[in-house]
């Protein structure tokens, strides 16, 4: 049934695209008449027509009576001037991510509208407070930002201006609620939290890519199958579109006066460059037929019929662990202080490059290999080994055939400072530590905002507690080791709560 007394009985939706389509259709759900005005031809009455649609199917499913409907669509309005806003208590804009297009319009309407309506911009990466600049009545704006699609991504973003009224974010979070969605309070910072937080993810990924330790799909594999992830970053930037995603990517970079950590990639302006874009243009990091991913096979494994005893580091993380792996899957285990002349020799670092770790550690970096024990084998569906530049090639072979024994897949890539999983990992926790650094938002609502707004398996900080502050914090500092880069500088808060163990992250800072 429609909810009652919204607390914004009329809505206007300036901008009728795939957003404020969305906006629209959840509003009207919500119990609020809701105008629509577009300033190119015919977008009103096919935004209408859109959402009419949609609800005559989730009528078809039983999810909506037909009364529910009617009534819905009595309360949806066109409007072919803007004028038609007048009477409206909230007016949400839904246009081109343009600061100048954006001011001009809200100045518009900011004369057309009563005194004590609120103005709501939809922007990704905007700042609420320069849209609001130039308003006479910038304490009645707000960021209200949602993501696509509207009615099924359930989180919005609620931002303050500089001078934006607190009770107005009260009044749109509960509105939020209304419409059935998650309200999250965030400060005016590029980005705000989803797309601030998520920049770990794909920006990590792309610089993996750049440095030749792996390829999009192998880097999607590690991902997905090791961490938990929907979609790894590839799939996910062919999904949202190298015309949405890089321009993202460039704004908040730029806005942060070049930060090292969300530099964008050349990889993706070249590809953006070349309409390379993604799945709705048929290719992008994949081919796509008929909408489906066409994907290179997982390589073979290798046969090995003499397969040499394993010698395993007593610095490798998950020691314990790494042995009952090897004794399950068979392997002679060489019990010295180092090993012999004849045995594979396995390094678990965290955050160093094998080659360091064999150097350092004395090894000969011919028959030393490197696995990935940031996570606790039982939970993770694949397994990632990593050479170095002198490891021989029947080294190799033997501990990927050594560890897919027991049929879980396994995936070799080449030397770096730290494994794909660690890299990605650590940055995005490193990130949403700073977030609350910064006090852009609570640690709660961060987790909400990049679960339901990221589709992560869990919150950044809940990814902290699982995976340990100590191991998150060592694969930084090694990694700033590595490569004297900036980028992978630990965040205060991270280094302060992580002195005290992660239970205490999720407490408000």
């Amino acid at each position: 049934m429609p909810r009652m007394n919204p607390v914004y009985t009329n809505v206007g939706i300036v901008g009728v695209g795939a957003m404020g389509r969305g906006i629209a259709q959840i509003a009207t759900q919500a119990g609020s008449a809701v105008t629509l005005f577009d300033t190119q031809p015919g977008a009103v009455v096919k935004a209408r027509d859109t959402i009419c649609a949609q609800w005559e199917k989730l009528c078809e499913k039983g999810r909506m009576d037909a009364a529910q409907v009617a009534a819905q669509k009595a309360r949806l309005r066109m409007a072919d001037s803007m004028s038609a806003l007048s009477d409206c208590n909230l007016v949400i804009e839904a246009v081109v991510e343009r600061l100048d297009i954006k001011k001009a319009l809200f100045a518009e309407i900011e004369g057309l509208v009563g005194p004590t309506t609120v103005l709501a911009t939809n922007t990704s990466s905007l700042s609420v407070t320069a849209i609001a600049a130039g308003l006479k009545r910038p304490q009645q704006f707000a960021g209200y930002h949602f993501f696509n699609p509207v009615p099924l991504m359930k989180v919005v973003e609620v931002i303050a201006g500089l001078k934006t009224d607190r009770a107005i974010c009260a009044d749109l979070a509960g509105y939020a609620r209304q419409m059935g969605h998650t309200p999250v309070q965030a400060q005016d910072t590029p980005g705000f939290i989803v797309n601030h937080a998520g920049r770990g993810y794909g920006t990590e990924a792309l610089r993996i890519v750049n440095e030749g330790v792996a390829d999009f799909v192998t880097i999607d594999r590690i991902l997905r199958d090791q961490i938990g992830f929907k979609l790894g970053p590839f799939e996910l930037m062919d999904l949202t579109a190298l015309d949405v995603s890089h321009p993202v990517m460039e704004s908040i970079y730029h806005q942060y006066y070049e930060e090292p950590r969300y530099r964008p990639s050349v990889i993706t302006a070249q590809r953006l460059a070349a309409g390379i874009i993604g799945r709705k243009a048929g290719e992008g990091f994949y081919r796509y037929s008929d909408g489906v991913a066409q994907s290179t096979p997982e390589p073979a494994v290798p046969q090995v019929h003499d397969m040499p005893s394993v010698w395993v580091s007593p610095r490798a993380a998950r020691r314990a662990e790494l042995l009952q792996l090897l004794k399950t899957v068979g392997a002679v285990i060489e019990t010295g202080t180092a090993p012999s002349p004849a045995a594979l020799t396995l390094v678990a670092p965290l955050g160093f490059d094998i080659t360091t770790v064999a150097v350092v550690d004395r090894l000969d970096p011919a028959r030393t290999v490197g696995i990935d024990m940031l996570v606790d084998d039982a939970a993770t569906r694949r397994r990632v080994l990593a050479t170095n530049p002198a490891t021989r090639g029947d080294m190799r072979d033997a501990a990927h055939a050594l560890f897919a024994r027991d049929g879980k897949p396994v995936s070799l890539i080449r030397d770096s400072g730290g494994f794909v999983s660690q890299r990605v990992v650590a940055t995005i926790i490193n990130i949403a530590a700073d977030i609350c650094q910064q006090r852009i938002c609570s640690p709660k609502d961060l987790e909400t905002a990049v679960t339901l707004g990221l589709g992560y398996p869990m919150g950044p900080l809940a990814m902290g507690d699982r995976y340990g502050p100590a191991n998150v914090l060592e694969v930084l500092f090694n990694m700033q080791t590595v490569y004297g880069d900036p980028r992978y500088r630990p965040s205060p808060w991270l280094r302060r709560r992580g002195a005290m163990g992660l239970s205490l992250m999720h407490e408000e800072s």
